[in-house]
């Protein structure tokens, strides 16, 4: 069984972004430790009379933990705490002044409060009320042997000490606070990203569906009326048709079981074909109406139906931006099958350096300029976050490539090359 290692304890205010934030809780332990030395030994021996060493004794005790409590407040706590009761017992072997303060001295005080901040801004709640009622009990227990009687200095280590317990207590709460409060942020932008790509994966899948249903179904129905349609067909011939058949229908099924998973409540108008290039002349002049006076280059080449949806809605996408952020930009919006690769990347500036030469690929290119008269405020407070990332879903899908940004002159463009040949899907 292995022994499993703990992780050493953080400085204080380790994880503060500023340097000279993380550097401030060791420059005050170090100049408190400096000051504190020399002045404790000066204090008890000059003003309080007690023997030289065992002032030096005290004063390393009291002041030299004040760095260790940068890293390990409690266990500095310990050190401290016992050596200013010792240091009080030992005061009453020696005869001092009645205006001197007894039991702790104002070195002592001042050590025992930036100790006390240092408790506050790592321990929990329950470990600074027992810090400080052993501080109160100490300080009662004491005056019972003052040797000058009693008076209200006594009671000033326990107050402040409470004091600054509750402030650092407060301040390490509040740091926590946010803190969680900043991770949280970070994981629902995460989440919200991650639902955004979901959805929008859903949403591809419903549509690819119904354009796979399609050439399902036509191949159910040519394998089922095969007998009907070929004379003379051998027996052994009839039952393979027949097998096709009853394979595609399973499939067909297993696709709208699947599909079943897929859709929600809120997805109504999918028995309606899935739109392809012939489409996208209905959406520029859609969006002609809108106000966005809009060029288009249409083209009539066969693509495969995955390549024509994915068109369409890429299309459909970037117009749509055009009109929420940029209302009556004049846009551009073309579609072609160049003769060769090499001819599309020259006019989408966008194509990929891989591939065949011969591989023949669909442009689709949306260029949009600026804003002629801005909006004064949005006219939409918040987007979908669909949008991109349904395009680039698309075109990973079929196995292209997409590159859209801003332009210098404040415009947007939006440029897909989509591989028209089957075997470069991927």
């Amino acid at each position: 069984m292995t022994a499993v290692e703990e992780e050493p304890p953080r400085a204080l205010l380790a994880g503060a972004s500023r340097r000279w934030v993380r550097l401030l809780p060791w420059a005050v332990a170090f100049v408190l430790s400096v000051a504190l030395l020399p002045t404790t030994i000066q204090v008890l021996t000059a003003d309080y009379g007690l023997n030289g060493g065992i002032a030096s004794a005290l004063a390393v005790a009291q002041a030299a933990p004040l760095l260790l409590a940068v890293v390990r407040p409690l266990q500095a706590w310990y050190v401290i705490f016992a050596a200013d009761v010792a240091g009080a017992l030992a005061l009453l072997t020696v005869d001092f002044k009645e205006q001197l303060l007894w039991p702790f001295p104002p070195m002592e005080i001042v050590g025992y409060v930036g100790l006390c901040l240092a408790l506050g801004l790592r321990e929990p709640r329950r470990t600074l009320l027992l810090v400080w009622l052993a501080t109160a009990g100490a300080n009662v227990a004491l005056g019972f042997f003052a040797p000058n009687g009693t008076g209200a200095m006594n009671v000033l280590l326990t107050i402040l000490s409470g004091v600054v317990l509750v402030l650092g207590g407060a301040l390490r709460e509040r740091y926590d606070a946010q803190r969680r409060l900043a991770e949280q942020e970070t994981i629902s932008e995460a989440e919200r990203d991650r639902r955004t790509l979901l959805e929008e994966r859903a949403r591809i899948a419903r549509e690819l569906h119904d354009v796979v249903a399609h050439h399902m179904s036509v191949i159910t129905v040519q394998a089922d009326t095969a007998a009907y349609r070929l004379e003379r067909l051998p027996p052994d011939v009839q039952e393979e048709f027949t097998s096709i058949a009853a394979t595609s229908r399973e499939s067909l099924g297993e696709m709208r079981r699947l599909l079943g998973v897929l859709r929600n409540e809120e997805a109504n108008g999918e028995l309606a074909p899935q739109p392809g290039l012939t489409r996208i002349g209905q959406l520029v002049e859609a969006t002609a109406r809108a106000g966005v006076p809009v060029e288009f280059t249409p083209c009539d080449a066969d693509v495969p139906e995955a390549v024509g949806l994915s068109a369409y809605r890429i299309v459909q996408e970037a117009l749509a931006n055009v009109v929420r952020h940029a209302p009556g930009a004049p846009t551009q919006v073309s579609v072609s099958q160049p003769a060769s690769a090499s001819e599309s990347a020259s006019e989408s500036e966008s194509a990929s350096e891989s591939g065949s030469e011969d591989s023949a690929r669909l442009t689709v290119l949306v260029v949009n300029g600026p804003s002629p008269q801005p909006p004064a405020v949005p006219l939409e407070e918040g987007g979908t976050g669909h949008g991109l990332v349904g395009m680039r879903e698309r075109v990973r899908l079929v196995g292209g490539t997409l590159d859209a940004g801003p332009l210098p002159d404040g415009g947007f463009r939006v440029a897909a090359q989509l591989p028209l040949n089957e075997k470069d899907f991927t």
